[in-house]
């Protein structure tokens, strides 16, 4: 934890974030928050991303995808952000039918009550750059929700000074850092309320010593207890974030387990050879 931990800004800027009151992930007792059944996702006859991935994510799960790339990594997160059609299979969550492709139609279909309780931060920010930051956190809470203008500013200034972040309300994404502007994206999926975050790739954009300053608050956010499931190459942040580590490749799940059982003792060789190859680079 020393890399965190001795970033001391970071530690700052979310050091309220954790005094919250947890909340209560929907999904909870044996039924799985998330349930993947044989996804099937192409993109031509000669490009298969996803072959029949199978997958269940617990309630309150902190769940660290990892594997090569074309591995389908990234392409499940956005399938399951309702941003990809899928060729066959299904995706539950919290007990309800969420994504269904109907191969009979040749169409997705996708349960858009359950999307909006799923938000997602990706890998290059996705700000609007002609509204401000506050501007850019209110616009889904009232467009989609109806929220007031006052009510939705009331609550974007909540969470921007839990990050840091008060005095950049009116400033323009062209005037943060790229650890800024990735907690604001991050702030701005938490406006909906979701029950469950996905990070694609948050880190990877940053320059090194940005990164910790996310990474933190993505931690404050698993002390809370929020379910997420996480898209990284950055091995160190996986094992300190991960409640369970997956190993896709192929399209598939190849292996899955804690972290000590991953990155200390794989059983699958391909999982080894990955390994072996990301911490000798």
């Amino acid at each position: 934890m020393n890399k965190i931990m001795s970033n001391k800004t970071a530690q700052q800027d979310v050091a309220t974030v954790g005094s919250q009151q947890k909340p209560v992930a929907p999904g909870a007792g044996n039924q799985p928050l998330v349930r993947i059944n044989n996804l099937h996702k192409s993109y031509s006859p000669t490009v298969q991303v996803l072959k029949g991935l199978n997958l269940d994510m617990a309630a309150g799960e902190r769940l660290v995808v990892i594997g090569p790339s074309g591995g389908g990594k990234s392409t499940l997160l956005r399938v399951m952000m309702g941003l990809e059609e899928v060729n066959s299979g299904s995706v539950n969550f919290a007990g309800q039918s969420y994504i269904r492709a109907d191969e009979s139609k040749g169409k997705t279909a996708i349960n858009l009550d359950v999307r909006q309780q799923i938000g997602m931060v990706f890998q290059h920010y996705t700000l609007f750059p002609h509204l401000t930051i506050l501007q850019n956190l209110t616009l889904a809470p009232r467009k989609v929700r109806g929220e007031s203008k006052s009510s939705a500013e009331e609550r974007g200034m909540a969470l921007l000074s839990r990050f840091g972040l008060g005095a950049k309300a009116n400033a323009y994404p062209n005037q943060l850092s790229g650890g800024q502007k990735q907690r604001v994206a991050i702030a701005r999926a938490l406006m909906l309320d979701p029950k469950l975050m996905l990070f694609d790739e948050v880190t990877s954009a940053l320059d090194p010593e940005l990164v910790a300053e996310v990474e933190q608050v993505i931690l404050q956010l698993a002390e809370q207890g929020m379910p997420m499931m996480i898209v990284t190459h950055d091995m160190w942040f996986a094992k300190n974030i991960a409640s369970r580590v997956v190993f896709c490749a192929g399209g598939v799940v190849v292996e899955e387990g804690t972290p000590d059982e991953i990155f200390n003792a794989p059983k699958h060789e391909r999982t080894q050879e990955f390994l072996n190859r990301v911490f000798h680079i």
